[in-house]
């Protein structure tokens, strides 16, 4: 395949990619249902269709089951009657206890997982919700083989697991002490400490980049948010200026193009606010990652010294 081919088809997977995104909202519109917007369906389409992240087309039968099942996690956690720091670290707790058990590092799975008590949904259709699109998403793997080539088993470190549920729940301790516990869960930015994690090699310049981007595209959408009253147009906009977004910065972040969406599912008294606790959440958890793998490398060399 010569460079113009390649090039031609990846406009085709993003246009794709984009016109799957708007007909979720054109649906949540026609069924006067916010919940059928996932803002993690939006990731799972540029990472999957565009950018064929073989993390998460490794396996196309988890890019339905582990979403659809960590969503029934969050709700069923949601239901039960307890202060909503508990419950978001027990359904963190659960949710990597799930992906332990079936060796699956689909990181979209954490974000379905947490959405529930994001938005404080109670309705089961959700994790109906959650099925049906990532089924599509699975589908379009599958037909287009997509994972054609990608090794079916990746190399899972456990140990993350363990540090990542550390960072999750100091930030969420801090959010408590801090009075905003509600918005102590924004699902894209634990996807993304998760997979940083995950990274043989994790920079200064790699923290800057993701915290940056993923608060502009927030601030994006917020801003888009309150300009248009058609949410068709404005998930056109929001896709569009974080497509451009990322070819300024040269970034490949699928998070990028969830978090504008959050605007259409969080309490519309908190949407103000999203930019902000965006940063504060990118700085403490970003800063947090790259220590540990600063100081994993120190440890590392050192034991090749010795």
């Amino acid at each position: 395949m010569n460079a113009t081919e390649s090039n031609k088809i990846t406009k085709l997977s993003y246009a794709v990619a984009i016109l799957f995104v708007v007909m979720m909202m054109a649906a949540s519109v026609m069924l006067s249902n916010q919940e059928v917007v996932l803002p993690e369906v939006a990731a799972m389409a540029i990472a999957m269709w565009v950018y064929r992240e073989p993390g998460w087309i490794r396996q196309p039968s988890f890019i339905c089951i582990s979403p659809t099942v960590t969503a029934g996690i969050g709700l069923t956690m949601n239901h039960l009657q307890m202060d909503f720091t508990v419950k978001a670290v027990f359904t963190l707790m659960l949710i990597m206890l799930f992906l332990r058990m079936i060796r699956s590092n689909l990181a979209p799975a954490i974000a379905t997982g947490l959405l529930p008590l994001a938005i404080n949904t109670r309705d089961w259709s959700f994790v109906w919700i959650v099925l049906i699109f990532t089924m599509i998403l699975m589908l379009g793997v599958l037909v287009f083989k997509l994972n054609r080539g990608v090794a079916k088993k990746g190399s899972i470190k456990h140990k993350y697991m363990f540090v990542f549920l550390v960072f999750s729940f100091c930030w969420i301790g801090v959010c408590w002490i801090a009075g905003y516990q509600q918005l102590a869960v924004i699902p894209p930015i634990f996807v993304v400490v998760y997979e940083s994690l995950q990274k043989p090699t994790y920079t200064g310049m790699m923290a800057l980049k993701q915290g940056l981007t993923l608060t502009l595209s927030v601030s994006i959408g917020v801003v888009v948010f309150f300009s248009f009253e058609s949410p068709v147009l404005a998930a056109m906009v929001d896709m569009l200026l974080i497509l451009a977004l990322s070819h300024i910065f040269r970034v490949r972040i699928p998070a990028m193009y969830a978090v504008p969406l959050l605007t259409f599912v969080f309490p519309e008294d908190q949407i103000t606010t999203l930019p902000f606790v965006t940063l504060a959440a990118s700085l403490f958890m970003f800063t947090s990652v790259l220590l540990y793998k600063k100081a994993e490398l120190k440890r590392a060399l050192k034991g090749v010294n010795v």
